[in-house]
C-alpha cells in the first residue's frame, strides 16, 4: 500500500521503458461502453481493508448503469504494494480493474499492462497536479489518480507534547524517555529511513535506464557527509525514548500506552483517533541533530492509482468502472470510511478533508517530500545497514564501511 516494493520482472520487461514502445501503442480506453454481449463480467482487485468501501461502490457502479448489462462484478483483496508482481504472473488473466501504489507504474506501462487514458484532460484538471504527475509516464497519463495521501508524518499525544516539543526530535526522545515511553519510527524500511538522508544534500534516485539506482549516501564530501547521518542514527538508536518497530508494533504500541508519537501515515488516522481521542496531534515531521546543525526530516509522498488492465476483455467497462470508483463522490466517501485523503480537487478542498489533522499534517510536510522514484536494489541494502545500526554492529571504526556497503548494494546493476 505504501512502502517498499520488490519488483520481480525479467530485464528485459523494464527496458521497454528505454525503446518508447509504449509511446506506439495505438489501442486507447473509450468512454462510452460497447459490448456485442448483454453479459459484463470484471473483476477489482483492492486493499483487503478496503472491502467494504469498494463493495459499496460497486453496488452503486450497478445501479446507476442498471439495464445496459448484465454485470458480474467479483472484488478480490490484493496487496496494493504487491499489485504488480501479482499482475505480472498471468497478466492476460488478471484483474480487470485494480489499485496500486504509483511507484509501480514504470514497470506496468513497460510491461504493457497500461495504455493512455482517453480522457486524460478532464481527468488532469480534476485532479491535483502532484497525483497526475504520478499517473503519468514521459507526460502521458496511464492510470486514474485515487488518493494523494501516501505519504508519512508525525502523529503524536498532545498530554505529553506541546506544539514547540514536536519541532525537535530531540527533545521528544527526551520527553518520551522521562515518562518511560517510546518515540516509534520504522527503520526496516528504506521508506522511512529516507527521511533521515533526503534533507541533508545526499542523494539517492533512480537512473535513466528506469531500473538502476544513484546514491551518495556514503558520501565523504559536503556539509553534511553519509558517516555524519549514520551516526546520529547511531545516537537515536540507543535513546531510552525511541524505538523501531513495524506499523502493527506501532499500533500495538500505542493501544498499550507505552508509545506517545511515532512516524506514520493517514492510513491509522481512525485508529489513533479511537486510541488518544480528544488528545490526537498530527504535523510534519521535527527536526533532529546531524552534524551539528537541525535537519528537517525528509519523506517520500506517493499516492494510490487505478488502472485498467489492457488485456482486459470488458475493457470499456473496465474503463467506466475506474472513472466510478475514482469520481468526486467515491473519494469523499474513501475519506469518510478509510481517511484517506482525495487527489480530486474538489473532494480534497471540503470542509471535512480540510478539518482532518492527518491530511493537514500531511500538506504541511509536502514541502519536505518528493515521489519515491526508486530501483528495486535500494530496499535490502538499507535494511541490513538499519538492521545493523540496532543491533549494534555498526560502530565509528566500521561506519564508513557499512556505508559503502550499502551503497554498492543500492547501486548494484
Amino acid at each position: 500500500m505504501k512502502k517498499k516494493i520488490h519488483l520481480l520482472l525479467p530485464l528485459i520487461l523494464l527496458t521497454v521503458i528505454l525503446s518508447g514502445c509504449q509511446k506506439n501503442n495505438k489501442k486507447t480506453l473509450t468512454k462510452e461502453p460497447t459490448s456485442k454481449s448483454n453479459s459484463v463480467q470484471l473483476t477489482v482487485w483492492g486493499a483487503e481493508e478496503d472491502k467494504e468501501l469498494l463493495s459499496r461502490i460497486i453496488d452503486e457502479f450497478q445501479k446507476e448503469y442498471q439495464g445496459q448489462a448484465d454485470f458480474t462484478i467479483t472484488y478480490m483483496p490484493q496487496s496494493e504494494s504487491n499489485c504488480t508482481n501479482a499482475l505480472m504472473a498471468d497478466l492476460e488473466n488478471g484483474a480487470d480493474v485494480f489499485t496500486f501504489a504509483d511507484d509501480q507504474l514504470n514497470t506496468l506501462v513497460a510491461a504493457g499492462a497500461l495504455e493512455p487514458v482517453k480522457n486524460a484532460e478532464t481527468v488532469s484538471k480534476t485532479n491535483l497536479r502532484e497525483s497526475v504527475l504520478a499517473a503519468s509516464v514521459n507526460d502521458t497519463l496511464y492510470a486514474l489518480p485515487l488518493t494523494a495521501d501516501n505519504g508519512y508524518f508525525l502523529y503524536y499525544n498532545k498530554k505529553y507534547f506541546s506544539k514547540k516539543d514536536i519541532k525537535s526530535l530531540d527533545r521528544m526522545l527526551n520527553i518520551a524517555a522521562n515518562h518511560g515511553k517510546k518515540v516509534s519510527m520504522e527503520w526496516s524500511s528504506g521508506w522511512y529511513v529516507y527521511s533521515l538522508f533526503g534533507n541533508t544534500g545526499l542523494k539517492v534516485g533512480l537512473n535513466d535506464d528506469g531500473i538502476t539506482n544513484y546514491c551518495t549516501w556514503n558520501s565523504t564530501d559536503g556539509n553534511i557527509k553519509g558517516a555524519d547521518v549514520a551516526r546520529a542514527m547511531l545516537d537515536i538508536a540507543k535513546h531510552n525514548g525511541f524505538i523501531s518497530t513495524d506499523d502493527a508494533g506501532f499500533l500495538k504500541g500505542v493501544k498499550n500506552k507505552t508509545i506517545i508519537a511515532g512516524v506514520n501515515g493517514v492510513w491509522n488516522a481512525l485508529a489513533l483517533k479511537k486510541a488518544w481521542g480528544k488528545n490526537l496531534g498530527a504535523a510534519k515531521l521535527p527536526s533532529y541533530t546531524c552534524a551539528g546543525k537541525q535537519v528537517q526530516m525528509a519523506s517520500f509522498s506517493g499516492y494510490k492509482l487505478v488502472g485498467v488492465n489492457a488485456y482486459s476483455k470488458q475493457r470499456e467497462w473496465a474503463a467506466k468502472l475506474a472513472e466510478w470508483i475514482s469520481n468526486e463522490t467515491n473519494q469523499k466517501l474513501r475519506f469518510m470510511l478509510r481517511g484517506q485523503g482525495p487527489s480530486n480537487i474538489k473532494a480534497a478542498d471540503s470542509k471535512e478533508v480540510q478539518d482532518s489533522p492527518a491530511i493537514t499534517a500531511l500538506l504541511d510536510q509536502s514541502e519536505f517530500s518528493c515521489l519515491q522514484r526508486i530501483g528495486g536494489n535500494f530496499w535490502e541494502p538499507v535494511s541490513t545497514f538499519t538492521t545493523n545500526i540496532l543491533a549494534g554492529n555498526v560502530t565509528a571504526k566500521n561506519l564508513q564501511e557499512q556505508l559503502d556497503t550499502m551503497v554498492e548494494g543500492i547501486i548494484a546493476p
